[in-house]
């Protein structure tokens, strides 16, 4: 039988390499001939697996993570009619099933039939449905048909690699909290974090014309790549507050949307940057969002989180100052994103030369052993999106 290796999540702060067995077309005691097996040719280290590899989360011992995955067919079911061996695909982080009712209203991080335990469901991820991840050799994809994009020309799609890897997730994600924001032609957006999504978010809203984009964080490197591709930054240990800051660079102490890339990890800000408040970027947005402006959140929320500031964060009770958000009559949209919704668009900005996600994001492409010094640089910070090539074919072209 062929091999495998993934990256495992072993206890807080270690992942190691596996051999893990080579996957099958099967759910659980049935077959699976409506999925796929991909031989993987990228996949990417996200922020949403540093949560779990941190311990923040109550991921198992031994999960196989990922789930920002690109690959190449070399099996298909039985039932998969439009999908065939050889092509390139990315492969969105929900896992939808294209039936349920929500599925049918394009709802697909939110899919009824995935997951036993709630709604939706992603790839070596902690309460998403028991699947295997994609930081691997090899993998399977269930529901094919409506899960994939196919790449249309795989040469083109070889020299963008880099770019397209990103629309599993990272993209899609950063630019459905820049819609659902209400970003749009001559808007000012703050988006607060600038790790990668963050940037792919800070990147959407240009892609969506806005007038002035301004991404918040406390890493330096991270903001320098900010500006590196046009956006305004402003340092979040400053004694000046977000308000004031942003008033220095547009006049006024008010976006007309705002965006959080942060998530339940969130720091105070200024003299309170050593201290976690996982309220702080929710509270900081109503308080900077122009009344009637929109909240995007993107930024991870948990039920579960072992490592908690206080019993209420353990289960995702966040002080958060809701009626300012009533008062100025904010909008707010959380959740996944459901990457179906855009990927198709964003593959063809790419194709076309119109968004150049990699850029903004720092792609580096790193091999599967690799891996687990990826996790500890991208724990310190590093203004990387880490993109794992599992068999060695990325490194000429990057």
């Amino acid at each position: 039988m062929a091999s495998n290796r993934g990256v495992a999540y072993i206890r807080p702060g270690v992942v190691e390499i596996q051999s893990i067995d080579f996957p099958k077309l099967e759910l659980g005691t049935r077959m699976c001939q409506h999925g796929v097996i991909l031989k993987v040719v990228s996949t990417n280290i996200c922020g949403s697996d540093q949560h779990m590899v941190r311990g923040r989360t109550t991921a198992p011992e031994g999960l196989i993570l990922g789930h920002e995955i690109t690959g190449e067919v070399i099996e298909a079911g039985r039932d998969v009619e439009f999908i065939s061996e050889g092509d390139l695909v990315s492969v969105p982080f929900n896992i939808a099933c294209g039936r349920c009712r929500n599925c049918k209203a394009r709802q697909t991080g939110i899919c009824l039939n995935v997951n036993p335990a709630r709604p939706g469901a992603a790839y070596g991820y902690v309460d998403m449905g028991g699947w295997v991840g994609g930081q691997a050799e090899y993998v399977m994809v269930p529901y094919a048909d409506f899960n994939l994009l196919k790449f249309p020309d795989r040469d083109q799609a070889m020299e963008k690699i880099g770019d397209l890897t990103l629309l599993s997730d990272i993209f899609p994600t950063g630019y459905h909290g820049a819609v659902t924001a209400g970003v749009g032609p001559g808007t000012i957006a703050y988006v607060a974090g600038a790790g990668p999504v963050g940037l792919a978010c800070a990147h959407g809203c240009q892609l969506l014309g806005a007038a002035c984009v301004i991404v918040g964080d406390m890493i330096p490197e991270r903001l320098d790549q900010a500006r590196s591709f046009g956006c305004e930054t402003v340092d979040l240990r400053a004694d000046a507050t977000l308000a004031e800051q942003i008033e220095q660079i547009v006049g006024v102490p008010e976006v007309d949307c705002g965006v959080d890339c942060v998530g339940f990890e969130a720091r105070g800000h200024g003299k309170e940057a050593v201290v976690e408040r996982p309220a702080t970027v929710l509270n900081a947005l109503m308080e900077v969002t122009r009344a009637g402006g929109g909240i995007g959140i993107p930024g991870l929320y948990v039920t579960g989180d072992p490592g908690g500031v206080d019993e209420n964060a353990k289960i995702g009770n966040l002080g958060i100052r809701i009626g300012l958000g009533w008062a100025k009559s904010h909008h707010f949209m959380t959740g996944q994103c459901p990457v179906m919704t855009y990927h198709r668009q964003l593959m063809q900005a790419i194709l076309y030369g119109k968004a150049s996600p990699a850029k903004a994001c720092n792609v580096q492409y790193i091999s599967l052993d690799d891996a687990p010094q990826g996790y500890v640089d991208f724990d310190r910070g590093a203004a990387t999106k880490f993109v794992i090539d599992p068999h060695l074919q990325l490194a000429p072209a990057a």
